[in-house]
């Protein structure tokens, strides 16, 4: 069975401060929900299948139940706006060296303990939520004036803000924009289906291999990420993986070796996987960052189980954000961090064997 939280009416969630502004009032009926008995509504936008009361909130605290209908509180309120290089999301074989125009909402349907970004994507249940008005045009707009050539919702997770990403990625994919999506994998079947057409590239959180890791770092089943992440690959949208290496939590030989081979079996050996390094944040301040050596045992655990690329993230200059040639082992990207210093590849292949590299406008 599913996990479907019961969320409850909570003191004051439908009431906003006498001070509130139109814009604050103004909301956009959500997609993906069922009403129930009782004014009961049931979110279908995400794995949790939340049951909402009437005057409350889903588990992500952006999405409202008013009298039955279900409305999404961060259409076009926009928490942060930036261009940013594509390997920041990281994507490294989705255009290299090209901008993504990066935008998010607050809100998030998970509440991991280690969030590098907290500070947006956890919001209280009665907050009124904020942000920059902004209209899916003016999105597409600034994104091809900034000569970017795609559009990243990420920072924050941009499922819960689907009903704006949706709308903005039709005009992008009709503008000759990409759209990505940097993401905790939770989606539900039906909306991945539906953005799909528009959905060029994900980054994708594999934030461990254990069930204990995610109900007590992330709150959440890893059942279902695993089952997200492998209706990504069915769909066609190119995806890359990332595990933030977390020591003593997420790091075992062992749970290493069943996310590359979770990759190998199910997605295929030319799927990126990025293994990051940790530092302490947030309400996890008691862990050291990563050593060196833990991820560099990953990368090798994955190279091992066939992966064909495998990066080490958080630890620019040591020489493991590089890609080379599968084939022949030739340098071709070399990368320093989010830049890129050298790049060899030769229409999408390697100019010295002539072996084709994986990805999207490579």
């Amino acid at each position: 069975m599913r996990w479907a939280p019961k969320v409850d009416r909570y003191t004051g969630s439908s009431e906003m401060p006498d001070k509130a502004t139109a814009k604050e009032l103004a909301m956009k009926e959500a997609m993906f929900y069922k009403r129930e008995e009782g004014g009961e509504v049931r979110c279908g936008l995400c794995r949790f299948r939340c049951l909402i009361s009437d005057g409350a909130r889903g588990i992500c605290a952006v999405r409202e139940n008013r009298g039955g209908t279900l409305y999404s509180l961060v259409y076009g309120k926009l928490c942060a706006e930036h261009v940013d290089p594509i390997e920041k999301k990281p994507l490294f074989h989705v255009m290299p060296g090209s901008s993504s125009y990066s935008i998010a909402t607050v809100g998030c349907n998970f509440h991991c303990r280690h969030c590098q970004n907290y500070t947006i994507s956890q919001v209280d249940r009665n907050a009124v939520i904020h942000g920059k008005e902004e209209s899916p045009q003016e999105i597409v707009q600034r994104a091809k004036g900034s000569n970017c050539r795609s559009i990243s919702y990420t920072y924050t997770e941009p499922t819960i803000s689907f009903e704006f990403a949706y709308d903005t990625a039709r005009l992008a994919h009709d503008a000759g924009l990409k759209n990505i999506f940097v993401t905790n994998g939770y989606i539900s079947s039906e909306a991945l289906k539906t953005i799909t057409p528009y959905l060029d590239a994900a980054n994708i959180d594999l934030k461990g291999f254990s069930e204990s890791f995610y109900r007590d770092v992330v709150h959440a089943r890893l059942s279902e990420v695993l089952d997200s992440i492998i209706e990504y690959r069915k769909q066609g949208i190119w995806i890359e993986l990332t595990t933030l290496i977390i020591p003593g939590l997420n790091d075992s030989e062992s749970e290493l070796q069943g996310i590359a081979k979770f990759i190998v079996g199910n997605l295929g050996i030319d799927t990126p996987w990025h293994v990051s390094q940790f530092y302490p944040t947030y309400r996890l301040t008691d862990r050291p960052r990563t050593p060196l050596s833990t991820l560099r045992l990953a990368r090798q655990i994955g190279m091992t189980a066939g992966l064909r690329y495998v990066y080490e993230g958080n630890v620019p200059g040591e020489g493991g954000e590089n890609t080379s040639c599968p084939s022949c082992s030739t340098l071709l990207i070399k990368r320093y961090g989010y830049t890129i210093q050298k790049n060899s590849l030769n229409n999408g292949a390697c100019h010295h064997c002539g072996a084709s590299i994986a990805g999207i406008g490579l």
